[in-house]
């Protein structure tokens, strides 16, 4: 997490613009088109989910306790967890009509949440990756049922792995993939511990918990974080390097069907500017399309999943989600504007949201 979004200085949210953004076309869902969830601050600190429509109509902004970092909308209802960010024992519930908390969930005594979490595609069951605190690191996922509009812990599977982050869904909507950061924290801390005997992994597990495959990246310091998962079931993982600063690393990873995880060659250039860490990937499956951020090297990338050819190598100060539209990619920052850009032609074209400016944190969903 950058710095600046830390610590807030000389920020102030901006008005919201209303009236429709001209020349973009979005999949309408309502007449506002799209709505954008979050996690971000206001000017004051205090800790929001929020919801926005990308015409810059606010849906919600509602305090909660704990700062967040990602957001897991419902299939199927008007419903978003918003996942408290490590080491956090609070995740939010709330009505994306209209902001209203239903339920802060919180884990047992002996587990924290890592950030991330999935609806079933039925829409019942909810899995979150957590810390097992009575063993530092070991990976697991907490399974919530919901009944209602709340979330019951009924279960737990193993995440195969340390500091599980991210996890996903396959395009079968019944396997998960995990990314496992392998660093081992403890409570209520974000120092790691484990430096010099990581084992990040890239895990693919059925719902049931049996583990399908488990494979690793020659770096033994290079946390596996973030994921995206494009519908032919090609993944892309981004990383965060814990090793010394003067080491060259890639930084994303790619696991196309049928082949093993390694790595997606990104130019030297490239590397240095990302500062060894990676934010958000989001992969657009029909333009064929992968985006990633990089808040420290204050850079947004898009690359064609296919070829790995650059579309864009763009500044963006301290740039953080990013999330897929139907022209191509929505991104917020830290310390900016949200922009949003359009990749269906060669020349990639951007333009500003009417969203409030800065503050927001590493992830965005579009529900």
């Amino acid at each position: 997490m950058s710095i600046n979004r830390r610590t807030f200085l000389g920020l102030t949210g901006l008005a919201i613009a209303a009236g429709a953004i001209g020349g973009w076309q979005f999949m309408q869902r309502g007449s506002h088109g799209p709505l954008l969830l979050s996690a971000r601050n206001d000017s004051s600190g205090r800790h929001l989910a929020v919801g926005y429509h990308l015409d810059g109509s606010e849906a919600f902004a509602t305090e909660v306790t704990e700062r967040c970092h990602d957001v897991v909308p419902h299939p199927t209802q008007p419903l978003a967890l918003f996942v408290g960010r490590r080491p956090s024992t609070e995740s939010y519930l709330i009505d994306t009509r209209n902001g209203q908390l239903l339920q802060t969930l919180t884990t047992p005594p002996t587990r924290h949440f890592y950030g991330h979490a999935i609806f079933h595609k039925d829409g019942e069951w909810l899995y979150a990756t957590e810390n097992d605190l009575s063993e530092p690191g070991r990976g697991v996922l907490g399974v919530y049922q919901l009944q209602g509009n709340r979330l019951e812990r009924v279960n737990e599977l193993s995440s195969h792995g340390l500091g599980p982050h991210q996890l996903l869904w396959m395009p079968d909507g019944e396997t998960i993939v995990v990314a496992n950061g392998g660093i081992r924290t403890e409570a209520e801390s974000r120092v790691e511990m484990n430096l010099d005997a990581m084992e990040a992994s890239l895990v693919l597990m059925r719902r049931d918990g049996s583990l399908i495959s488990k494979e690793q990246l020659p770096e033994q310091q290079n946390s596996v974080r973030h994921l995206a998962v494009a519908s032919d079931g090609t993944i892309v993982s981004g990383q965060q390097y814990m090793g010394e600063v003067t080491d060259s690393v890639q930084l994303l990873a790619i696991k196309r069907p049928g082949q093993v995880f390694q790595h997606f060659p990104l130019h030297q250039a490239q590397l240095q500017i990302m500062n060894q860490y990676t934010a958000s990937v989001a992969v657009h499956s029909e333009l064929r399309l992968l985006a990633m951020t990089a808040p420290r090297g204050n850079r947004f990338f898009i690359w064609d999943l296919d070829s790995g050819a650059v579309r864009l190598d763009t500044h963006l100060p301290d740039c953080a989600g990013v999330g897929a539209v139907t022209d191509g990619f929505v991104v917020s920052s830290g310390i900016g504007r949200c922009r949003l850009y359009d990749c269906r032609t060669t020349q990639v074209a951007s333009q500003a949201l009417q969203l409030p400016a800065g503050l927001w944190d590493n992830h965005l969903r579009l529900a």
